[in-house]
């Protein structure tokens, strides 16, 4: 390949992203990578599905590396959840973004249990800071999926609008939020 993998992911990820994965085509993931359908045959034989899940991949690392061990710190809870704030933001382009794991869990069931792995792992993550901050288990782990649902349902309303401000604003308020008893 003569692009670097990991700069051809990036671009598959891109198209996933805006298309999901029944309007992906080889013909779109062609022209976003700059790679005849033969080469990317050669380097993903098992086509779509294939690139899909080196996409997935490539995103649970990301998110593992930036995320993840970003919550698991030894900060303090709100330094550690302003750092995943920035790198939600990251990730998301500011709100420009959609969700990769949103975008394919609406169409397609099968990458179901990856998607529902890097949802809980950042549930779980999340809420352990939330314990650590003084929060009671249950509790932690319930606003830990609210803080979740509010990333994931601004990007939906984002999208919708053609606007990041609610975006914006869910990432702004969730740390001071998430802390407040």
């Amino acid at each position: 390949m003569s692009k670097d993998k990991e700069q051809v992911i990036i671009e598959l990820l891109k198209v996933f992203r805006q298309y999901g994965y029944e309007g992906t085509t080889l013909t779109r993931l062609s022209q976003a990578t700059g790679l005849g359908k033969a080469s990317l045959y050669h380097h993903f034989p098992k086509g779509k599905e294939e690139m899909a899940q080196a996409v997935l991949n490539y995103l649970d690392n990301w998110m593992e590396t930036n995320i993840f061990a970003t919550l698991r710190s030894h900060d303090q809870p709100i330094e550690r959840i302003q750092a995943m704030t920035q790198k939600v933001n990251e990730l998301y382009n500011g709100g420009e973004h959609a969700c990769l794991l949103a975008v394919l869990s609406l169409e397609s069931k099968l990458f179901a249990e990856e998607i529902q792995n890097a949802l809980n792992c950042w549930i779980r993550s999340l809420a352990q800071v939330l314990i650590d901050a003084g929060f009671e288990e249950k509790l932690a782990h319930q606003k830990a999926e609210d803080a979740i649902l509010q990333i994931q349902g601004s990007l939906v309303l984002v999208r919708g609008l053609g606007n990041t401000a609610p975006f914006q604003r869910v990432l702004q308020r969730l740390p001071e939020e998430l802390l407040r008893i």
